[in-house]
Formats: C-alpha cells, structure tokens, sequence
C-alpha cells in the first residue's frame, strides 16, 4: 500500500480546505517545493498533487508551483485540478508528472477519459469525490445526478486501471475513515482504489491496509501531527498489520 501525502495549491501556496470549502481555508506553507522535499525526506515514495484554482477554474492554473516540486524532489509526483481535455493531460505529463487525475470530466465527457487512457495508458488516473454517495464536480462546488458505483463501472469499462475515491463529507474533518465504502466501491468496479479523505491516524492507515486499498491520500492530519508521515509509511510497507 502506498501513501500519498497531498500538496493543495491555491494561487501557489499550499493549503487545505475543510470538505472541500474555498471558504474554510488554511494555509500551510508559502513554499510548497519545501513541502514536498519534507514529505519525501520523510520517506514518501509519491505525492499526490491538486490544483484548486484549476479545478474551479476548469484548467491548470499552478503549472509555475508544479514545475518548481517537479524540479525539487526526485520521486514521482501525481496532478489532478482542471484537467479537462487531452491537452491538458499532455502539457503536465510533458513537465515530468508521472500520472494525471481527471475528475469533473469523467462525469461530464467520459468518451475523452477512453480516449485518454487509449492514449496514455496507466497514466490516467480518475478520481471520484462524492458527497452522500453521489459524485461532485468543479471543486466540489457542484453535485451531479451520478453515483460513485455507477461512475466506477462506466470507467473501469474505459479501461481505468485506478480510481482514486474521496468522500467529501469526511475531507479536512479528520473524522476517521470509512474503510468498508473504499472495499464496495473495489468490488462494484474491479479497479484500484486509493482511499482519500478523513485519514486522522494511524488506527485508520491500518483499518485502511486491512481493507486492501492500494493506496491511501493523507492530508491535513500531516499537517497537524495528528498523523506521524514516517510512521504512516513504515506500517503502509510492512509486511502484515
């Protein structure tokens, strides 16, 4: 299992959101290059990057702070926000970017996520952020009429070989996770699942390993030291919890 520490950006700091509310801002650090050279001296092994200002705005508003991680550190990055049509998905992975996350357009335009991964293979990434079960788009500024279950089928179909799932209601909460919704969503679509949102200890980094995610985004418990990054990892890789 691997562990994703997240670097938000908005107008090039890095930040967190609570459930994902541009107004319920706080920020971590004016330097996000010396965040991501924390978590890697850390031992990360991936990081896991959004763009906030280009998931409103619907296209890559950070590229300058992307560019200035990717030079930084020497382990491979992930980039989700705004990235709307191939194009988009070219440009970041042309900077050094390992894997791009589409989102809201998975929902709104799903034949360019099969054109995508039939272009760039297992470098597209979905992620699928829900609410109440149903799937959110536009910074989670807007819900759509779409079930995360149905959304996962449709795109494992597509060939996604890996879905990151993040429940908007647990995000920036540190409320503890809900591993048995990342164990149904495996199940319904047959794909990878990286676990985001609510990760608040190390209890949930072992419920999460239990469930067998592949993955698991941690974010404001980082942040805060309620979660240990180093320790994280080191259960993450064990061998057995």
């Amino acid at each position: 299992m691997i562990i994703f520490p997240a670097i938000d950006l908005r107008g090039g700091k890095c930040v967190r959101l609570i459930q994902g509310d541009f107004d319920k801002e706080t920020v971590y650090s004016d330097d996000p290059k010396a965040t991501a050279l924390k978590w890697q001296a850390a031992g990360a092994k991936f990081l896991h990057v959004v763009d906030l200002d280009g998931a409103r705005a619907g296209e890559p508003k950070n590229l300058d702070a992307i560019k200035n991680i990717l030079d930084a550190v020497e382990i491979p990055i992930e980039v989700g926000g705004g990235i709307r049509t191939l194009e988009d998905a070219e440009r970041l992975l042309s900077l050094g970017v390992r894997r791009v996350i589409l989102g809201s357009v998975a929902v709104e335009n799903p034949a360019l996520v099969a054109a995508a991964v039939q272009r760039f293979g297992d470098k597209i990434v979905v992620g699928i952020d829900a609410k109440n079960g149903f799937v959110a788009v536009h910074g989670w500024e807007k819900s759509s009429s779409v079930t995360a279950g149905e959304l996962a089928k449709k795109i494992a179909a597509a060939g996604v070989k890996t879905i990151i799932y993040t429940d908007i209601s647990k995000d920036g909460m540190l409320s503890g996770v809900n591993a048995a919704a990342f164990v149904e969503l495996a199940e319904a679509s047959g794909a990878q699942i990286i676990a985001s949102g609510g990760v608040r200890s190390i209890e949930d980094i072992r419920a999460l390993k239990s469930a067998d995610v592949a993955g698991v985004i941690v974010g404001k418990a980082i942040y805060t030291g309620s979660l240990d990054l180093k320790s994280a990892i080191e259960l993450a890789e064990a061998e057995s919890c």
